[in-house]
């Protein structure tokens, strides 16, 4: 009986050393957040082991260290970030996934539990820089170079003229950020509403679309 049941399940895959489920890979990034927002990221594996209610050699033969774990956890909001970059509209019409890049990163980036996570994660880096640096990885850098692939992909394409697309890539950032994640970062945030955000992103579009027009 119990091969007739696997049989309509099709064949059992052996699960290779160090991989995790899905559900069980979440929990331990959720609580890993949840852990370095309450003690900063030199808290120990063993408290986001038990929070998550896995071994602690769990999390280190699936991640194999706590800047992997962090670098993990930072690189999981990546791809909601340039999500807009991804669409077949994109191709064909770049000002409008600019608008929605900028949307997004005005959105998650600003937001109170990412400038949280930010704050505790600059001040652990003073102590354990390769932390700072995992994060600066999978974080702002990747986010930067995907769109940079995206501004080369359009320039190739006729639709935009940006020279140094890693250059473009960082003039948008800085414009749709500006002075914003440091007044966050300070504990001073600005007030963005829905409305607010939406108007920034589209004029930052609008904009850097009209200084790297086509000549």
């Amino acid at each position: 009986r119990q091969a007739g049941r696997r049989s309509g399940r099709g064949p059992l895959m052996a699960r290779l050393p160090g991989q995790i489920d899905v559900a069980k890979s979440e929990a331990i990034l959720d609580a890993a957040l949840d852990v370095f927002m309450e003690r900063g990221v030199s808290a120990p594996m063993e408290e986001i082991a038990r929070r998550a209610g896995v071994s602690k050699q769990t999390i280190y033969n699936h991640y194999g260290s706590k800047a992997e774990l962090v670098q993990a956890l930072t690189s999981r909001r990546i791809h909601e970030l340039v999500a807009p970059l991804e669409t077949e509209e994109a191709v064909a019409d770049p000002e409008t996934a600019l608008a929605g890049f900028a949307r997004v990163l005005l959105e998650k980036v600003l937001s109170e539990r990412s400038q949280a996570f930010l704050r505790v994660a600059m001040m652990g880096a003073i102590e354990a820089p390769d932390l700072g640096r995992a994060i600066w990885e999978a974080g702002p850098r990747k986010s930067r170079l995907r769109l940079a692939e995206f501004l080369e992909m359009e320039t190739r394409a006729g639709r935009l003229d940006c020279p140094d697309p890693k250059e473009a890539a960082e003039f948008f950032a800085g414009m749709v950020i500006g002075s914003y994640q440091t007044a966050a970062l300070l504990g001073a945030p600005q007030m963005l509403d829905p409305a607010r955000i939406e108007r920034i992103a589209t004029e930052a579009a609008r904009r850097f679309m009209r200084a790297y027009a086509p000549a």
